[in-house]
């Protein structure tokens, strides 16, 4: 089973996550309004009210026989929109 950790701006949650089902995905996990440091700079919770928007952290659990096709699906997103995305490995408890 693979981990799919995307950070990206609120503003695209929709066309993402609509992207994810579409690839296969059963399931998402999404957390809203995410401060802290990238490349890019600070992301703070003052960047939502000045129209810049606040940052998600999306968590998708995925089989690895999907991980293909979910990849696929949001790479375009993510480089069209911002936002990056890292894959590892996971276990079940």
């Amino acid at each position: 089973m693979k981990r799919i950790d995307l950070f990206l701006s609120e503003r695209e949650l929709n066309r993402v996550c609509k992207a994810i089902t579409a690839a296969g995905a059963k399931g998402y996990s999404v957390m809203r309004h995410v401060t802290g440091m990238g490349p890019s700079g600070e992301i703070s919770e003052g960047m939502d009210f000045s129209g810049l928007g606040a940052n998600a952290h999306v968590i998708v659990f995925v089989e690895d026989t999907v991980l293909a096709a979910v990849s696929k699906a949001l790479k375009p997103l993510l480089k069209r929109y911002g936002g990056v995305g890292f894959v590892s490995s996971a276990e079940p408890l």
